[in-house]
This record gives C-alpha cells, sequence and structure tokens, in this order.
C-alpha cells in the first residue's frame, strides 16, 4: 500500500479500470497491450472498413497526381477521423489517444499518405490546442478542425530540422498585435490547411527561451504557401515551403504560454513520434498481407513458395518483428493515457517501427519477385513511403540519442 501512495490519481484509477475490464474477459489480473476496449474496436472496424472501400481504390491515382482525392479528405472528416481527441461537445469524437494510434495504423495498411494526413492532424495539431489552448480558442478552432479543414504544424525551417530550436523566423509585437517574419519548410498538410500553428521567437535575445506559439489562419496576408514538394514516397501528402513577409496577427492568437513553444515542440513531437510509428507499423503489415496470399498461390519447382524452409524463416522472422513494432507502439501510447513518462519509450517505438517497415517492404519485394518491382501491385508503393519513417518527426539517430540520454539518466539517479 505504501508504494501506491507515490503514484498520481490517475495511474491508480487507471490501473484500476483496465483491471476491471480485463477481469471482465477472463484475461488474467492484468490486459495484454493488444486487449482493446468495444469502442476501441469499433472505431479499428470502422477505420479498416473505410480504407478499403473508400480509400483503397483511389491509391494509385492520389499516388500518381500528388494530391489527395477531395472524396477521401470528405470521409475523414465525415468519420470523425480528424477530430478524434476532440470532445464531442466540440464536434470531435471524444475518443482516447490509442484510438488516434489504432487509425493510423488502419489507415496505412492501405496508404501510408492518408495516414499522414491524419496523424499529424491529431497527434500534433488537435493535441496542441487541446491541452493549451484558452477556451476562446478551442470554441473557435476545435469545432472547423473536427469538421472543416485541416492543420498544419510549422515548426521545421531550412536551417533547423533535427536542431529545431535554431528556428529563425521571428514574431515582433506590436501593440496589440504579433508581425510574424521567416520561412517554414517541410510543413506537411500545408498544402490544405485551414490553420497553422506556428513556432516564432519572439525574444531572439532569450535565445529558444524566446521560442513562442502563434495560430495562424491560411486567409491571413502575407502567408504564402508555395507548392508542394516532389516526394520519393507519401507523394499524396502535401508538403510545402511557408513564407512569412510581414503576417500580422492578433495578441489572442498567441498558443499557451509566451516563450513555451520549446516546450511544446519537443512534448508534443514526442507524441507524434508514437503516431509515426503507429504508420511504419501498418505500412509494414500492410506490405506483408499484400505479399503472403501471392505467396501461397505461386507455385515454383512443384511447390507454393510458401512451403520453402527458408522462406518460411524469413516470413517467421518479419512476423515477428511487426508484432514486436506493434507491443512498443501500443505500450508507448497507453503510457500517454496513463499519464506516465513515455519519452524514452516512444523514440524506441518510432526508431524500431521504421526499422522494422523499411526490412518488411524490402523483403515482400524480394518475395514477389519481379512483379514486386512493378507498379502493378503494391509493394513498390509502400518501399517508397516507407523511407519518411526514418526521417520525419525526428530522425533515426535523433531517436537512438533520446534513448541513450534516458538511460544514462536512469543509471546515474
Amino acid at each position: 500500500m505504501n508504494c501506491l501512495k507515490k503514484l498520481p490519481m490517475r495511474l491508480i484509477a487507471n490501473a484500476v479500470q483496465r483491471q476491471q475490464q480485463c477481469m471482465s474477459t477472463g484475461a488474467g489480473s492484468m490486459p495484454p497491450l493488444t486487449f482493446l476496449t468495444d469502442d476501441e474496436k469499433m472505431m479499428k472496424e470502422t477505420v479498416a472498413k473505410l480504407a478499403q472501400e473508400q480509400i483503397a481504390p483511389l491509391v494509385k491515382k492520389m499516388d500518381e497526381e500528388h494530391k489527395f482525392d477531395p472524396s477521401v479528405v470528405k470521409a475523414v472528416f465525415e468519420n470523425g477521423l480528424m477530430g478524434i481527441e476532440i470532445d464531442s461537445e466540440l464536434g470531435g469524437s471524444g475518443c482516447n489517444f490509442l484510438t488516434t494510434i489504432l487509425t493510423v495504423e488502419e489507415l496505412s495498411k492501405v496508404d501510408p499518405a492518408v495516414a499522414a494526413f491524419v496523424d499529424i492532424h491529431n497527434t500534433l495539431v488537435n493535441s496542441l490546442m487541446i491541452k493549451v489552448a484558452s477556451k476562446a480558442q478551442k470554441e473557435k478552432y476545435l469545432p472547423k478542425l473536427a469538421q472543416e479543414y485541416a492543420g498544419s504544424f510549422a515548426l521545421t525551417e531550412p536551417g533547423a530540422g533535427s536542431d529545431a530550436f535554431s528556428l529563425k523566423t521571428v514574431a515582433k509585437k506590436d501593440g496589440d498585435h504579433y508581425v510574424i517574419n521567416g520561412t517554414k519548410m517541410w510543413i506537411s498538410n500545408s498544402d490544405v490547411a485551414g490553420v497553422f500553428l506556428v513556432f516564432a521567437n519572439a525574444k531572439p535575445e532569450a535565445g529558444y527561451r524566446g521560442i513562442t506559439t502563434f495560430i495562424v489562419d491560411r486567409d491571413t496576408p502575407g502567408l504564402v504557401v508555395n507548392k508542394p514538394e516532389d516526394k520519393l514516397g507519401i507523394r499524396a501528402s502535401g508538403t510545402c515551403m511557408i513564407n512569412f513577409d510581414n503576417v500580422r496577427i492578433p495578441a489572442e492568437n498567441l498558443l499557451g504560454e509566451f516563450g513555451h513553444g520549446y516546450k511544446y515542440a519537443a512534448g508534443f513531437l514526442n507524441e507524434g513520434r508514437i503516431g509515426i510509428s503507429a504508420q511504419m507499423l501498418g505500412l509494414a503489415q500492410g506490405c506483408f498481407d499484400a505479399t503472403i496470399p501471392y505467396l501461397l498461390e505461386r507455385k515454383q519447382f512443384g511447390s507454393e513458395i510458401f512451403n520453402f524452409q527458408s522462406m518460411q524463416h524469413q516470413i517467421a522472422t518479419v512476423a515477428t518483428e511487426i508484432e514486436a513494432a506493434r507491443l512498443l507502439t501500443y505500450n508507448a501510447a497507453r503510457l500517454v493515457e496513463a499519464g506516465a513518462p513515455f519519452h524514452k519509450e516512444a523514440a524506441m517505438a518510432k526508431y524500431y517501427a521504421s526499422e522494422v517497415a523499411q526490412r518488411a517492404t524490402i523483403k515482400c519485394i524480394d518475395w514477389m519477385g519481379g512483379v514486386g518491382f512493378t507498379r502493378d501491385f503494391p509493394q513498390e508503393k509502400f518501399y517508397r513511403d516507407v523511407k519518411i519513417g526514418a526521417i520525419y518527426e525526428g530522425t533515426t539517430n535523433m531517436q537512438l540519442s533520446t534513448i541513450a540520454k534516458q538511460i544514462k539518466k536512469d543509471y546515474s539517479s
């Protein structure tokens, strides 16, 4: 009992709730990581059905045209996928964080580009607004983010990638307004976003402690979104450079606390990394699922390819790695829900899932042989899409550094 006194009450409540859910299913005293509540199962099934029926037929077209079909954007909004954790009173679905992760995973099995659109909107933009916005800001923007338009997280700059806190975009106070000048680069969702969460230094002499977050509407004069980059993968997901030329916004559009932008960037990117691990997990599973049936039908030397022992060992290895990535991802998500520390676990999930997804897509093309090298099958698109997982929202090396720093801290304390 003494150890329980050291735990936050919400952790105790969460543990009790999970234990009760598990006991009702006869699963034992502790739930498995893959145990889902009825609501989580329902959303997972809904998204899987949506992905197969409304997104899958358009994947190739969207990839070739480098943009989302309007019907797909409409579908994700109408099915509540753009406001997963937003309260129902504000037009959202009112679900938990794992539901967001399950949604991203299911979408990624069909199109990782659509998954990126939904993931960034939910885990970065919506999440930051939910947790730090004022009541007035929530009432103004959250209903629109849930039902009308996408949001974009404008942090990265030409000279500020992994070193995000070296950004040069500035926000100067001018009466009851701020004037923003600078350039952002590699900004996802920017081609279709209706609002941007912009990180700018409002007190340059304070260094990174001057970084502050601002809400900037798309139609604000001086904000220019350039044409999308011509990318290797997730081509339908728009990634643009944004210029801010004397962009004037009211002071009430400052989001959260002045000078806390660096904290928000670091903290919410940690949650976002779990979303990227879910994207890579779903991508790996989707590629695997598209490949195994072919191996069970294709015959060589008088037998299905799947039956050769060397093939079975490779298939079993990849399947095991995908499941391990799933456990890391779900565990990190559950830690977020429990209010427990999760930064190391999020980094581990993103690092491992992106590595596994790369191995899985390479193996699947190997197993498919020549047809896997053509655009007639989905494996080549999964192969192109997968590379971004080791780059955005923190490169693999950055994840490894985060993990190592936490290990050092754990053993030094």
